[in-house]
């Protein structure tokens, strides 16, 4: 090999390794941007906000949901819908993401049949906070989730969503002693275990949008905070009273009812 075809073949992976570089800082600073909005409030109330200007509906999120939490064939703790809009020749196909809304009144915590018990939540700058939760419960900082080991599998929570996005995971098996079915409920938990570690969750992270954003209402500096006061938002199912804490930009409340699942 010539002395010019090696010094070429340094010059292509100098390049190709600053180029690698340059990306990889490109992808993690949504990451960076988390973690500064995690420190700036003390007591962080989470949020999720899905620009629609900016979906494509490539439905990685739901690949990335699916790869993360391992979820079976069959159900799901992320969707897409889409449907058609106008007539025809002027005609669109629009995207609506799915997911747990977080609510602010969940519709799921009160018919779960599990006792209550006493449980401690310990917020960013370490102070304690004592809560009730049944085997589906909403954390102080409003993340609604399900303890498995404590769901009984009956299934309650999964009818009351008005949003449909909770199920019984064919997967795993209830071991509460007062289980009446085979299988816990499961929903998605805003990658908590990411959020924790000062990541975005997954699907946050795959979207080549960047039409999702996840981070605390309570921060008016957070991304999430600055796009809620510059840009009109609306919500899923507003007159089912439950909260929801999942805002959606230009969402046509009238077209995603009809919405067909493409789960």
């Amino acid at each position: 090999m010539s002395k010019k075809a090696v010094k070429s073949r340094r010059d292509f992976l100098k390049i190709a390794g600053t180029a690698a570089a340059t990306t990889v800082m490109v992808a993690s600073s949504p990451i960076a941007n988390l973690a500064s909005a995690k420190i700036g409030s003390r007591k962080p109330r989470w949020g999720f906000l899905i620009d629609l200007d900016r979906c494509v509906g490539c439905k990685a999120c739901a690949v990335a949901c699916k790869t993360e939490f391992e979820v079976p064939l069959g159900v799901f703790r992320s969707s897409v819908k889409e449907y058609g809009e106008g007539k025809y020749p002027k005609v669109k196909r629009l995207f609506v993401p799915w997911l747990c809304n977080h609510c602010g009144k969940p519709a799921c915590l009160p018919d779960c049949p599990v006792d209550e018990i006493e449980a401690s939540f310990t917020w960013p700058d370490n102070s304690v906070q004592k809560f009730k939760k049944r085997a589906t419960y909403q954390r102080p900082d409003g993340i609604v989730l399900v303890d498995q080991d404590r769901c009984v599998g009956c299934g309650n929570c999964v009818d009351a969503c008005p949003y449909k996005v909770r199920f019984l995971n064919p997967a795993k098996k209830t071991i509460s002693p007062d289980a009446v079915g085979d299988h816990p409920a499961d929903k998605c938990t805003l990658c908590i275990h990411r959020l924790e570690a000062g990541l975005v969750p997954a699907c946050v992270n795959t979207c080549q949008g960047k039409a999702r954003i996840v981070g605390d209402l309570n921060d008016s500096n957070s991304e999430i905070s600055r796009v809620l006061n510059g840009k009109s938002t609306a919500v899923l199912l507003a007159e089912a009273g439950t909260q929801p804490q999942c805002s959606y930009v230009s969402l046509n409340s009238t077209a995603y009812s009809k919405g067909k699942d493409t789960r």
